[in-house]
């Protein structure tokens, strides 16, 4: 005869319910305690991450009917003999050139100085060996055993036609090559001229990357008590 399957279940599950009894009894003490089991840890909700408009970034001014589209685009060093030299008129050898560059396109310049990012204690506070204060300025090479000061006035500057020279970077403002083309803009950047960047060739790019390093850095900045250029969108 064969034994039902009900039963047959029940004799199956016996070992078991014999080792789960055995186990509650175990926990149980003289004041039939009911077991605490510990709750389960609620997964932490991440952070919303928020995405910007760069467009104040950009027509924002540095200086006086000097936006800063105008310093990228395109990307050339501008020099006025007649003004005040450092930046944006050009720039001096001891301008922290990165570190101004990031404040003009993240920070908004009613609230901050361009030199904001430059006054925090992390770089150092001036050359190792003071500049020359006359041509080609730079302090002396050093070295070990140290290289002999030169004094020399006369230089040899290449008279050789500019077909002759192969442009392998472009670096008219600091950190636009560097940060605000990708990697896979940035050989048509090198090779391309400030024409292409008036044509608006690399304004999408610019764009693009501006955005997402903003929308990565705006909580960070928020955080140190830095307020954006950009407009948060909703």
């Amino acid at each position: 005869m064969k034994t039902p399957t009900f039963k047959r279940r029940v004799l199956h599950s016996a070992p078991l319910l014999f080792i789960a009894f055995g186990v509650t009894a175990c926990f149980d003490d003289d004041d039939d305690d009911d077991i605490m089991m510990p709750a389960p840890t609620p997964t932490p909700t991440p952070p919303a991450t928020g995405t910007y408009d760069v467009t104040a970034c950009l027509e924002q001014e540095v200086a006086p009917g000097v936006a800063v589209a105008d310093l990228i685009v395109p990307d050339t060093l501008t020099l006025n003999l007649a003004g005040a030299s450092g930046f944006p008129n050009g720039r001096q050898l001891a301008d922290p050139v990165i570190d101004v560059t990031l404040a003009v396109i993240f920070l908004d310049l009613s609230v901050h100085s361009p030199t904001t990012l430059a006054g925090l204690p992390l770089n150092p506070p001036a050359n190792d060996v003071a500049f020359r204060s006359d041509f080609p300025f730079l302090a002396p090479p050093q070295g070990s055993p140290p290289v002999t000061t030169s004094t020399s006035t006369s230089f040899d500057f290449r008279t050789a036609a500019v077909s002759e020279y192969v442009r392998v970077d472009r670096m008219g403002m600091p950190a636009v090559a560097t940060a605000l083309i990708g990697s896979d803009s940035k050989i048509a950047y090198n090779d391309a001229d400030p024409a292409d960047d008036v044509a608006g060739t690399f304004v999408p790019e610019l764009a693009e990357q501006l955005t997402g390093l903003t929308n990565a850095l705006a909580d960070d900045l928020v955080g140190a008590g830095l307020t954006p250029c950009a407009t948060e969108e909703t």
